[in-house]
């Protein structure tokens, strides 16, 4: 049966690999967003800082695999591919949680973020890493001092990736609070007093030296109604609990009532084996953590733009639930749980190829275009009227996987140079495939 299981695992390995690099080329922009620009672009023009509206830590990471001769675009899906493979190392070499990592990693949510070129897959490997300190320290089987060493510095390396990991100070802090008498409760608290810490140096010496306008302009009392909050709380909720679709129908229809129906249904299930097995602090901890992440991310809305929650934003603080979850099912099932994994799989399979794309295609399409032009190597602007507009800054995320020193303006002006593209600019030129399920 060992022996068995360990076949399943590697194949379950390899089919997660392959289909992470199906997931982005099956895709006509390469799996990029508007927020993918600025990465990559970030990287492109470091050392130069030229916004903070994201910590360096991805920007830098993608720029690192630059040296090896890959361009911005390449370097990001090697992160991805990279924080994968990490995960299940880290996870087989230590003995902690390896096959419920593998299931994790090769749900379609969680795969489709190893081929985004977002900041998320570069977190979920130290938020793995932070999960197993903390599960050293609430066990006894490090110190406090080490504790609080390795808790704080984990803590600051997650805020210098992404911001919302100050729900994770706080989650810690918190625990540590409700737990002072425990061995952990105080290096808990100290650890998260520490990552406050960095996070207001961060402002004052980061933030505010290149942008001290920054928190003004992004702070907005009121900014979305109640009622749109809750509804995009219960979708992002419902999808990132499916384990086999992600992305409900943003146009309505039926198909939605199963995708969240599935999601109800599992966090249902879920709940019930919370409820009834007898958990261990260790577990008590992630899921803590995971629902502290949730609460925070909703209410954070109330006062600082970010984009509407999903299974990516949620990421970073669900992993810990599924693991326990995963861990659940496993002493119940044997492997039996890795069919999850298989259907997964097939379901994202089965979505990608219906929606695929030609992304290699399109970048050669984009390359001749842009060096015909003489804009490959130069620093370049694309109008848009509002970044919601999908269909034109489609146009400019596919060209920032070929030429990442790109920048979007709001401002017809622009357009008036001759290095500021438009969608009509470039579409009259040239022509670039697109799928069907836009």
């Amino acid at each position: 049966m060992k022996i068995k299981e360990k076949y399943i695992q590697i194949s379950l390995v390899i089919i997660t690999l392959m289909m992470t690099i199906l997931r982005f080329l099956l895709n006509e922009k390469g799996r990029v967003s508007p927020d993918s620009i600025n990465y990559m672009r970030f990287a492109h023009v470091f050392p130069v800082i030229d916004n903070t509206q994201t910590p360096a830590g991805y920007p830098l990471a993608i720029r690192f695999f630059t040296y090896f001769g890959f361009d911005e675009f390449w370097s990001s899906k090697v992160v991805g591919i990279t924080a994968f493979f990490f995960i299940i190392f880290f996870s087989w070499k230590k003995k902690f949680y390896f096959r419920e990592s593998i299931v994790v990693c090769s749900l379609f949510s969680f795969l489709s973020i190893f081929s985004f070129t977002m900041s998320e897959a570069f977190i979920l490997p130290i938020v793995m890493v932070y999960l197993y300190g903390c599960h050293l320290a609430i066990s006894g089987k490090i110190s406090q001092l080490k504790t609080i060493f390795y808790g704080s510095l984990l803590l600051i390396l997650m805020y210098n990736i992404r911001y919302s990991s100050l729900f994770i100070i706080g989650s810690t802090g918190l625990f540590g609070l409700l737990h002072w008498k425990k061995s952990y409760g105080k290096p808990f608290v100290i650890s998260a007093v520490i990552g406050f810490i960095f996070v207001v140096l961060f402002k004052l010496i980061y933030i505010d030296y290149f942008n001290e306008k920054y928190i003004d302009q992004s702070l907005l009392i009121g900014l979305y109604p109640t009622s749109k909050l809750l509804k995009e709380l219960f979708q992002g909720v419902m999808t990132s609990f499916n384990p086999f679709i992600h992305i409900s129908d943003p146009g309505g229809g039926t198909i939605n009532y199963a995708i969240f129906g599935i999601g109800f249904i599992n966090i249902l299930i879920m709940t019930y084996f919370f409820i009834r097995r007898k958990r261990s602090q260790t577990e008590t901890f992630y899921i803590f953590t995971g629902i502290c992440g949730i609460v925070c991310s909703y209410f954070v809305q109330y006062f600082y733009p970010v984009n509407p929650m999903d299974y990516r934003l949620l990421a970073p603080f669900v992993v810990g639930i599924w693991l326990v979850y995963f861990n659940i099912l496993f002493e119940k099932f044997s492997t039996k749980v890795y069919a999850v994994s298989l259907l997964s799989l097939a379901s994202g399979m089965m979505f990608t190829w219906l929606s695929r794309g030609d992304y290699l295609d399109n970048r050669k399409i984009i390359s001749e275009y842009l060096k015909a032009e003489k804009m490959d190597k130069i620093p370049l602007k694309f109008f848009v009227i509002e970044e919601k507009d999908l269909e034109k800054i489609q146009v400019a995320e596919i060209l920032s996987t070929v030429n990442p020193n790109i920048t979007l303006t709001f401002k017809a002006s622009d357009t008036l140079q001759k290095t500021t593209l438009t969608q009509h600019k470039v579409l009259q030129k040239i022509k670039i495939d697109k799928n069907k399920y836009q």
